[in-house]
């Protein structure tokens, strides 16, 4: 279980959350923190190995040049996880105002700390390589019951071809993958920015344009992976993210993902919500084709809907991957409340199939589908004839213990252990019944107000 505490991060006094088995969501009103949260965690889960290093001895490289060969033990490395997550999430917390692209004032006592219920397994077969266009430079491997990672430097290569703090990246890479891979999640997020750089990504070149500037300058010995840590970002990352999404789904869509091979139906039910299909043509030119019309429309033609869900659309159909973690930061932006009743569906039928979701809303409608989802998932007669009725399959249907739920609120904890407790701003985990749903008092405190109002308006005159 992978455990995320945070401290002073925008909003957040103090908090502490876990990520859900299947399906994490945070709730809650505006500018209470949700936003800052999921694009925190994404950028951590994104920039993480290049966050997270271990120290190669030279002995180690002098033996590979020497002997085209050396076997590294894991062992010491293992142990010490918990100190290289440590100093992975204090370099991360100094970078999080260029991936908020926020003031570095604003950041100066905040704290982002990853904790593990657990130490890595390393029961796991490893392979990897560097390559030429012509062949395998380097050989990386690690049987499943291995504690040893055997490096290999082929024949023919010249030793001094090879920086040593080369070399080191490349063992050191590898350890990493070795000992948290199996632990992190590769993130893909949805930004509420998504509508407007579905339309204007092709006037925002600022990552490009800048990276080609620092690449010019770079010094030639200088580790290229530094580029990413410079402070040149004009928007925070996940933008950024969407925007080069879109910019390259030329490349995207010549790839196909595990969905449309293993569960083509889920893509079908895709195309029910937006009401068609995305295109790409030979020029490059982004449409969208109604369902029962031949018109193509555009992205400025198209509905706000359409354009809200075009990345989520292209991440389905060709890049996602069993094990990912989709992050969408409110899913219903510009749906009709049908519509997200639909998408709540497909999350649960995403969930089903190895892709791990993380959301942020201010929808009753999404929570209290989910709630349906939950509520129906037991052995009961009644229960069955209600879904059949209803429409609903037995591969939507969710339990308790895969959701986790947190509202961003105000309330009074402990600040830092003390004894005396403060209200602040912070993240409270929400009760999950397994026979009634999601608790979330965010919406139940709004929609209790709304029926006492109407109400007393419709009965007031008795």
């Amino acid at each position: 279980m992978i455990k995320i505490r945070l401290k002073n991060l925008g909003p957040i006094k103090q908090a502490e959350f876990e990520l859900g088995e299947s399906l994490t969501i945070i709730c809650g009103e505006n500018n209470t923190g949700k936003t800052y949260t999921t694009h925190a965690l994404f950028g951590f889960l994104y920039e993480l190995r290049k966050l997270l290093t271990v120290s190669i001895e030279d002995a180690i490289v002098e033996t590979l040049l020497n002997n085209g060969v050396v076997e590294v033990s894991l062992e010491d490395y293992l142990d010490k996880y918990e100190l290289i997550l440590q100093q992975g999430c204090e370099k991360y917390t100094q970078l999080l105002p260029n991936i908020l692209s926020a003031p570095k004032e604003h950041f100066k006592t905040t704290e982002f700390q990853i904790i593990l219920d657990k130490k890595p397994s390393l029961k796991h077969e490893f392979k990897g390589g560097i390559r030429t266009e012509n062949a395998e430079i380097f050989s990386l491997s690690k049987s499943e019951d291995s504690m040893k990672l055997a490096v290999s430097l082929l024949t023919g290569i010249e030793k001094n071809v090879f920086p040593s703090h080369v070399i080191k990246t490349i063992i050191s890479d590898a350890i990493i993958e070795i000992i948290f891979s199996k632990l992190f999640y590769n993130p893909f997020i949805s930004s509420t920015e998504r509508t407007g750089a579905a339309i204007f990504s092709n006037e925002l070149n600022f990552s490009r344009n800048n990276l080609l500037k620092e690449m010019h300058n770079l010094d030639k010995n200088a580790d290229p992976r530094e580029l990413l840590f410079k402070s040149y970002q004009n928007y925070a990352l996940p933008v950024e993210q969407n925007v080069d999404f879109i910019r390259n789904l030329n490349k995207i869509t010549k790839k196909t993902s595990f969905i449309i091979e293993k569960h083509p139906e889920i893509l079908d039910d895709f195309a029910d919500i937006i009401g068609g299909n995305y295109s790409i043509t030979n020029n490059d030119e982004l449409h969208f084709k109604p369902k029962g019309s031949k018109i193509k429309l555009t992205m400025d033609e198209s509905s706000s809907a359409v354009r809200s869900l075009l990345d989520i659309g292209f991440y389905l159909r060709h890049i996602a991957k069993e094990g990912d973690l989709l992050m969408v930061d409110e899913p219903e932006l510009n749906l009709h409340p049908e519509n997200q009743r639909r998408i709540a569906r497909l999350f649960a039928r995403l969930i089903k199939i190895g892709i791990k979701v993380f959301i942020t809303t201010h929808s009753d409608y999404i929570v209290k589908e989910l709630n349906t989802l939950i509520m129906l998932n037991h052995d009961q007669p009644y229960l069955k004839i209600i879904a059949e009725e209803e429409g609903y399959h037995e591969y939507e249907l969710i339990s308790a213990n895969q959701i986790k739920v947190y509202i961003a609120e105000k309330k009074s904890i402990k600040l830092d252990g003390k004894t005396r407790k403060s209200k602040c701003q912070t993240l409270t985990s929400a009760r999950i019944d397994p026979e009634l749903g999601i608790e979330a008092r965010s919406f139940d405190t709004t929609i209790n107000t709304m029926n006492r109002i109407q109400e007393a308006v419709v009965w007031g005159g008795d």
